[in-house]
C-alpha cells in the first residue's frame, strides 16, 4: 500500500501548486484556487497592518492593529487550510459518485460526503466576509501610504468569496430538496454583503 499523501496547499512552492492546478488531475481545482486567493488577500491586509503598527503616527490603533494582525494571520492559515479540506470532501464524494446509487458504500455515506464537500467552501465564504469586514476597519487605523495594498486585498478578498459561492452553488443540487432555496439565499446574501464591503474599501481608499 502506497503511504504517500498529497502535499498540503501551505507546503508547496507557488510555482509547483500552479504546475498541479494546470494538470488534468482532480485536484487541485477550483476549491484550491478560491483559497489560495483568500490567503493572499489576508497576507496583502497583513502587509498594510505590519507597515502600521508600532507607528507612533497611529499609536491610537496600536492595539486593534495588533489584533488586527492576529486576525489576518489566522486567516491566512484557515483559507490554507479549508483549500485541502474542500479537495478532501470532493475526493471522497467523488469516490462514491462512481459507485451506483443503491450500493450500500454510497447509500450510508451519501450525506456525510456532501457535508464534507459543501462545508468547506461554505467556510471560506463566511470567513471572506469576515475579512473584508475588518479590512473597512483598517481604512480608519492603518497607513495611508497602503491604501492601495489594502484596496488589492479587498478586490482578493472579494475573488474568493465570489470563487467560494460557486463551489457551493455546484454542490446546492445534492442537498435535500427543502434546503435548496435557503442554500441559494445564504450565498446570495454573503455575496451582496461582500461587495457592499468591497465596494466600501474602495470608496474609502480612493
Amino acid at each position: 500500500m502506497s503511504t504517500e499523501s498529497t502535499p498540503t496547499i501551505a507546503s508547496q512552492a507557488v510555482g509547483g501548486f500552479l504546475e498541479s492546478l494546470n494538470a488534468k488531475v482532480p485536484t487541485p481545482g477550483g476549491g484550491a484556487a478560491a483559497a489560495i486567493a483568500g490567503a493572499t488577500a489576508a497576507a496583502t491586509a497583513g502587509m498594510v497592518v505590519s507597515y502600521s503598527v508600532d507607528k507612533k503616527t497611529l499609536a491610537k490603533h496600536q492595539a486593534f492593529n495588533a489584533d488586527a494582525q492576529k486576525q489576518l494571520n489566522r486567516a491566512r492559515a484557515m483559507f490554507l487550510t479549508l483549500g485541502d479540506e474542500d479537495a478532501a470532501g470532493y475526493g471522497v464524494l467523488n469516490t462514491l459518485w462512481k459507485l451506483d446509487k443503491d450500493h450500500p458504500d454510497r447509500v450510508a455515506g451519501w450525506d456525510e460526503a456532501v457535508a464534507g464537500a459543501i462545508g468547506p467552501p461554505q467556510a471560506m465564504l463566511a470567513l471572506g466576509v469576515d475579512m473584508l469586514r475588518l479590512c473597512e476597519k483598517l481604512i480608519a487605523t492603518t497607513n495611508k501610504q497602503l491604501k492601495s495594498d489594502l484596496c488589492v486585498a479587498a478586490v482578493l478578498g472579494q475573488a474568493a468569496a465570489r470563487s467560494a459561492a460557486w463551489n457551493v452553488r455546484i454542490n446546492i443540487p445534492l442537498l435535500p430538496c427543502d434546503d435548496h432555496d435557503r442554500a441559494h439565499k445564504e450565498v446570495d446574501a454573503m455575496l451582496e454583503h461582500a461587495q457592499t464591503l468591497c465596494d466600501a474599501i474602495e470608496a474609502g481608499c480612493a
